[in-house]
């Protein structure tokens, strides 16, 4: 079921005693109306899809806004030094306010991580890659009117989840569990199926040259994970209780298409010629195979309980596959379609990053409060390092040679790689 067994958004905001309940989010949302209407100028609105582009209509009036005070550099340089299965991690510091509970983490490469804080934050925030100083705190307040979404009045606000940045460095996309406001009705949940009527929900598109939100783009029940295509046609999201792939055209700021997948579809991996993405079905033990020409779904059956989180071996031979119920990261030959090696890693393995050469993977264990590193070539664990309680979201950064670990608990970890 869901992310099971776990603590999801709602459980864990319970189990701090703060969840407001639906009538109280309600009359806080009238209340602040006026606050939130004006923190709202500061962002572009929400996308229509009845008619719109996806961009404000008053983006072209709009005069520039000042960068940000630690712009985005240029896209990094491919991996030099001694591969990264010889380097140690090393705790270089760790980031913690009483303002964040990171549910997931993204380096941009270019000068950028953001982290996307639980959804009753309503916020992501971004640091400086090299300085880990705070840049920005992005709301996720969105103006209905400047968008002309039909149905929808006033400010509208998100649920950030988790986020993929363009292979071009240029915008970052961030799901949004749930939305809240006038239309919408039916608060998402980790527990469902296409048949709870659910409110469907949104991608949000950030630029990154300012850290503004400019286009929303609506997609199914509950997003999770997102990932853009290598040749940046596509920008696919999976729906956990539409159990379904949203296929959206980043170009029209709309999805094109929605493939059934099944129950509790999480993370994505695509290979590098842009053919065939992967999707794990974490309702399951298998993972679908999702041709990006027909939209035909093919499988690769009996993976692990429970699988997670994907990632892709640079040469697009190998996928791996975090198995959140068996406590297993698992190697998939992808010409065969079979696992050649698995290896325990520790309670609940949730999200995982791989090495830009490929060699090593990063899994953080969320109910061992530890991360491991596993050398791909053999699988083998080569270190454990622990970390604050509820490690959930993990990133690499190419420039730093850092890894950053998000903690739900209210942390995010950087380690160094040497």
């Amino acid at each position: 079921m869901a992310d099971s067994p776990i603590f999801t958004e709602r459980r864990i905001y319970q189990s701090r005693g703060s969840r407001p309940s639906r009538r109280r989010r309600r009359s806080r949302l009238v209340a602040l109306g006026a606050v939130l209407g004006v923190a709202a100028l500061g962002f572009w609105g929400l996308a229509s899809l009845l008619g719109g582009d996806g961009s404000p209509q008053t983006a072209a009036k709009a005069a520039p806004s000042r960068a940000p005070s630690a712009a985005p550099s240029a896209l990094a340089a491919e991996w030099s030094g001694p591969p990264s299965s010889g380097l140690r991690l090393k705790l270089r510091d760790t980031i913690v306010s009483a303002s964040i509970s990171p549910k997931s983490v993204v380096s941009t490469g270019t000068g950028f991580v953001f982290a996307q804080n639980m959804m009753y934050r309503h916020t992501m925030t971004v640091y400086d890659a090299k300085t880990l100083k705070l840049v920005k705190t992005i709301q996720d307040s969105v103006d209905a009117a400047a968008f002309r979404i039909k149905g929808h009045q006033g400010t509208l606000r998100g649920a950030p989840v988790e986020a993929a940045v363009t292979p071009d460095g240029r915008f970052m996309f961030v799901s949004q569990y749930s939305m809240y406001g006038d239309g919408f009705y039916r608060e998402g949940h980790d527990e469902g199926s296409p048949a709870s009527g659910y409110d469907k929900s949104y991608i949000y598109r950030v630029r990154l040259d300012d850290l503004k939100i400019d286009k929303v783009i609506r997609v199914g029940s509950v997003p999770k994970y997102v990932a853009v295509t290598p040749d940046q046609r596509y920008v696919l999201v999976s729906n956990w209780t539409s159990y379904s792939l949203s296929v959206v055209d980043p170009r029209r700021s709309r999805q094109v298409k929605e493939v059934p997948i099944g129950p509790y579809p999480r993370g994505i991996a695509v290979d590098p010629d842009s053919r065939y993405a992967y999707v794990a079905v974490m309702g399951s033990s298998d993972v679908a195979r999702v041709d990006l020409r027909s939209f035909a779904v093919s499988w690769i059956r009996g993976v692990g309980a429970g699988p997670r989180h994907l990632c892709m071996s640079p040469d697009g031979k190998y996928l791996y596959v975090t198995c959140n119920a068996a406590g297993t990261v698992v190697k998939v030959e992808l010409r065969t379609r079979r696992v050649t090696d698995r290896v325990a890693t520790g309670v609940h393995p949730r999200s995982m990053a791989l090495a830009p050469d490929g060699r090593s993977l990063y899994v953080v264990n969320y109910d061992s409060n530890t991360m491991s590193k596993v050398r791909t070539g053999d699988m083998k664990v080569l270190q454990v390092v622990a970390t604050n309680s509820r490690p959930i979201g993990v990133t690499y950064d190419l420039p730093t040679k850092s890894v950053w670990v998000c903690c739900y608990t209210g942390s995010i970890m950087v380690f160094r790689e040497r």
